[in-house]
């Protein structure tokens, strides 16, 4: 058994990875998420009821299990807060001793999701990327550029607001220039980030340092990634990707601790393949069947709302991305949407210009001119939304995950038959 889990999305995100945590961090003491933002969501339902996180990590939902918001993750604080809010009133309770923000987190600040608005509407003339216009973007150029404010930053006013002054400058300009949006205000965003400092005093804390000591204690930690591995800035389908790097490898850099000795890698796939936004989807499917998959399944995004982009499962992409990732085990998601279909298709390579393909390439443009090649296998018409144990999954159904395993490399330790907490078939426990 594992000390340490991590949970990676292995397609474009939305695999359903909120579901996962929830499950797994029912046996961890802590839950720790490394990179990203709000751009992310988590859906997770516990007796009807429907939970959406963007910030906190999924394993706030039991009583139990500690919440370490890691530096690697750039944070809204207005958000952060409100999610806070929104979680006392649905009765989550000791947020303050069980949620953990790190002090050295960047901030998403005003200007910084006014850039990405207006960068997104296409007012500089740039080709759109599809991104979730929260500033999270802006916020890692700032930190790699080293002009980056923190959340520790937030509890000295003069320093705070010297460093908010001397980057508005240059936000100002290009808001009003380039874009031509309003400036924001440096009077009324320090008076509101003055009284935002407070109320999330009681949060902040040296994460790293303390989640070097448990792990020393030899408690179970539990890595919730966002977005997934072909959103990574350097081995996703770039430029249509994230601006953090979503491997398991950035986890210990996004929380400023190593990995217990005992760590597995796990990721979550789609027994299907969506994507939100723009960039390259080679299995895309914009006919009735892609249709089917995304009304059966509830393809919209728990962040944006927007209509997922639906399409067979791509096991090339799907190979690639555990290739780069390390991940060697694997949980299945929405293996019940694709019930009443007669037959599957999966793709098994590329070709482009006469030239098959057994990977992803490099170039995006590339990937979007190329041809899927598929097999079929046999589908399944059992309903499995009250199945709950493997032995009473179809027979064709074990084929298209022995198809999956064989085809990967990896193991598949967990099928989610359900929306709700308690439909999942356990094959392989992790912890």
């Amino acid at each position: 058994m594992a000390q340490g889990v991590v949970i990676i999305g292995v397609q474009w995100g939305d695999e359903g990875k909120g579901k996962i945590v929830d499950y797994y961090a029912r046996e961890a003491n802590i839950v720790a998420r490394f990179q990203g933002g709000n751009n992310a969501g988590h859906t997770i339902v516990v007796g009807g009821k429907q939970y959406i996180l963007h910030l906190i990590p999924s394993g706030v939902l039991h009583p139990h299990t500690e919440c370490i918001v890691g530096s690697g993750v750039v944070v809204d604080p207005e958000v952060f807060l409100e999610e806070i809010e929104t979680l006392k009133k649905l009765g989550i309770v000791d947020l303050e001793k069980r949620v953990r923000l790190s002090d050295r987190s960047h901030l998403i600040l005003e200007y910084h999701k006014a850039l990405d608005a207006a960068r997104e509407g296409g007012g500089g003339g740039g080709k759109k990327i599809g991104t979730t216009k929260r500033g999270i973007g802006p916020t890692y150029e700032d930190r790699v550029a080293r002009r980056g404010i923190r959340v520790a930053d937030l509890f000295d006013k003069a320093s705070f607001t010297e460093k908010f002054e001397s980057n508005l400058k240059e936000k100002n300009f290009l808001l009003k220039e380039m874009y031509g949006c309003e400036p924001v205000s440096v009077e009324r965003a320090v008076e509101k980030y003055s009284a935002i400092a407070e109320k999330l005093r009681p949060f902040v804390a040296d994460t790293a340092d303390h989640l070097t000591n448990q792990i020393a204690a030899g408690k179970k930690i539990l890595y919730e990634g966002a977005q997934g591995v072909l959103l990574d800035v350097d081995y996703g389908t770039y430029p249509y990707v994230t601006s953090s790097q979503t491997l398991p490898s950035q986890c210990a850099l996004g929380l400023g601790s190593r990995f217990p000795d005992n760590t597995l890698f796990m990721g979550v796939i789609k027994a299907y393949s969506t994507r939100v936004g723009e960039g390259p989807f080679v299995t895309e499917l914009k006919d009735a069947t892609g249709e089917k998959l995304r009304k059966t399944g509830n393809e919209f995004g728990a962040t944006t709302g927007r209509p997922r982009r639906c399409g067979w499962l791509d096991l090339v992409a799907v190979r690639y991305a555990l290739r780069v990732s390390g991940i060697t085990r694997l949980a299945i998601t929405k293996a019940d949407v694709l019930s009443g279909f007669a037959e599957l298709k999966v793709c098994v390579s590329y070709e482009h210009k006469g030239k098959r393909l057994t990977t992803v390439p490099a170039v995006t443009q590339h990937l979007e001119e190329v041809t899927p090649i598929y097999e079929t296998v046999p589908g399944w018409e059992q309903s499995l939304v009250n199945v709950r144990s493997a032995s009473d999954l179809p027979k064709s159904m074990w084929s298209y995950i022995s198809y999956i395993e064989k085809f990967t490399g990896a193991k598949v330790s967990l099928i989610s038959t359900g929306a709700g907490r308690e439909a999942v078939i356990d094959i392989e426990s992790a912890f």
